[in-house]
């Protein structure tokens, strides 16, 4: 397994975790995406255990490459992240476990067991994410306008900024409101930031 995660004692504490058990071997981890993708490369690990958020190359672009370049698949992300934007993502370029830091390590050891058996595996407060987030999906416009909204611009300045009327800049934000069942531009944001869809 390699274990990949830009901080110091969560690597460590991870790999002292999956150490303690028989049937796993942590034998590269690194702090980087670049570094890991290199390390793929020679050893082949049966696991790839990720986080998304790193240094230069994200995690997300290294789960794409790892399936697109060598459709490797058995990735299990480890993040503070739980917005069901974050997880479809990962989900999307290939990832076949996602977890949440601060869940339980029989959950994670759960998870590894799973991805090595060619499973997937998410936790209940992960499954539940994903359920909620295909109720219904904005779409790339009002995802734009929902970015812009989160940096606390105007209807006017985000219909000068996309080059489309204020009206219709209107009717993307009741669409917004309407998807995060909120009833104005603060919960809204609230709400994306929550779930992962915009970051500030």
């Amino acid at each position: 397994m390699v274990v990949v995660d830009d901080h110091p004692v969560v690597r460590a504490g991870l790999c002292a975790i999956i150490s303690s058990q028989k049937d796993m071997v942590v034998f590269g981890e690194h702090s980087t995406a670049i570094d890991a993708l290199r390390s793929f490369e020679k050893a082949r690990p049966d696991v790839v255990l990720m986080d998304l958020r790193l240094p230069g190359l994200s995690g997300l672009e290294a789960i794409r490459t790892l399936n697109i370049v060598h459709g490797f698949t058995q990735v299990l992300v480890l993040t503070t992240y739980e917005g069901d934007e974050d997880i479809h993502q990962a989900l999307q370029a290939g990832a076949a476990a996602y977890i949440i830091k601060g869940m339980s390590s029989d959950r994670l050891l759960q998870g590894i067991r799973r991805v090595y058996a060619g499973k997937t595996y998410m936790p209940p407060e992960v499954s539940q994410a994903v359920m909620d987030r295909s109720a219904g999906k904005l779409s790339p416009r009002e995802q734009e306008v929902l970015t812009l909204i989160g940096q606390g611009k105007s209807n006017r300045a985000i219909a000068a900024d996309l080059g489309i009327s204020e009206g219709t800049v209107k009717c993307h934000v009741g669409v917004i409101l309407s998807h995060f069942g909120v009833t104005d531009r603060t919960q809204a944001v609230l709400q994306a930031l929550r779930r992962g869809y915009v970051r500030l």
